[in-house]
Formats: structure tokens, sequence, C-alpha cells
């Protein structure tokens, strides 16, 4: 993409952001996102197919900005600081809990109905994720381990979300995932 592009792009995902804040998803009108974005809709929609697809965009935008500011690249306690992470990640997106819906629920929709195995190859919390144990872990297991950890993140978030999960709760099922995968894998443990 040009740089015209991608300053257009984020526009929009901004401008999606900003509504997603504030009305449910299914109030955020495509025409009010091109309108504050500063772009035709037919712009918008060569960009976004979809409401969907433009709130996933926003997710993925969203855990790209966390990643790039908070994630642990190499430490001396990276089961600990993985867990720290992935609840900080948690917190953040749920600040804002309309769009955190938004997202979630696009980004659902977009996992059910894409191909067999393209969203975690497609996230970027998954690549993050892998990218970090597979310096310290090399092995076959390091793939499993990092979709069962991310499986993991996202029913505890979903749980969040939807209120059937406490704060306190939610933070102490995320550390103990990070513990229970990701330990036997740093300590040289292998799985059946």
């Amino acid at each position: 993409m040009s740089e015209d592009q991608v300053a257009r792009r984020d526009r929009i995902l901004d401008a999606a952001t900003e509504l997603g804040a504030r009305a449910d998803l299914d109030h955020v009108q495509m025409n009010d996102v091109a309108k504050d974005a500063g772009v035709a809709i037919g712009t918008l929609y060569r960009y976004f197919p979809s409401k969907t697809h433009l709130f996933a965009a926003v997710f993925e935008a969203q855990l790209g900005a966390f990643l790039g500011r908070l994630w642990p690249a190499e430490s001396e306690d990276l089961v600990n600081d993985i867990g720290e992470a992935l609840v900080s990640l948690s917190q953040e997106l749920l600040r804002r809990p309309r769009l955190c819906a938004a997202m979630v629920q696009s980004a659902a929709t977009n996992y059910t109905s894409g191909p067999f195995g393209s969203a975690e190859r497609d996230s970027a919390l998954f690549h993050a994720i892998l990218d970090t144990l597979t310096r310290s872990a090399p092995g076959e297991e390091v793939e499993s381990t990092v979709r069962l950890l991310v499986f993991s993140w996202w029913g505890v978030l979903i749980s969040r979300l939807s209120g059937k999960t406490t704060a306190g709760q939610a933070e102490t099922d995320i550390r103990l995932a990070a513990h229970r995968l990701v330990g036997p894998l740093l300590s040289g443990h292998r799985f059946p």
C-alpha cells in the first residue's frame, strides 16, 4: 500500500475504534465510520467489505499496538512475563467494553468462517507468543502450546466480557494458563 492508502486505512480504523467505543456493534453504521474517517463509503468498503472485517481489523490493530509497546522479548522469568502481558492486554481491551465486544464478536466470526488454521496463523498475538517461545524452547510442541494458550486467554476474555468471571478470577486464570502451559515447555518437560 502507498503511504496515502496506509493513512486512509488508519483513519478508518481510528474512526471505527471511536464509534465502537461509544455504541454497540449493531448500532455502528458504516456510513458514520466513512464520514468520521473522511472517506467515501465506497472507499471504506474497498478496504473492509463488511463491518465484521472492519472490527476484526480494529482488533488486530489494537493487538499490534499493545504488542509493540508491552510484549516481553527476553526475560529471566518468561512464563510470568507472558502471563502478566496477557493480563495487561485483557485489562486494556476491557477498558472499553463496547469496543471489546465488537472486536471479539467480529474476530470470532472471522475465525469461524475462515479457512482451517488461518486465524491463528494470522493472529499477531499468536505470532508474538510463538516468536518469543521458539527462541527459548524450540521444538514441535511450541506451536500447539501457543495455540492452547491463546485459546485459553480468548476464553477468559470472553468470560470476563460477558460478566461470567470476576476481574480477579480472570487474571488468576490467565496467569495459571501461562504457568501450566508455558512452564513445562520452558523447563524441558515433554508432552505426551
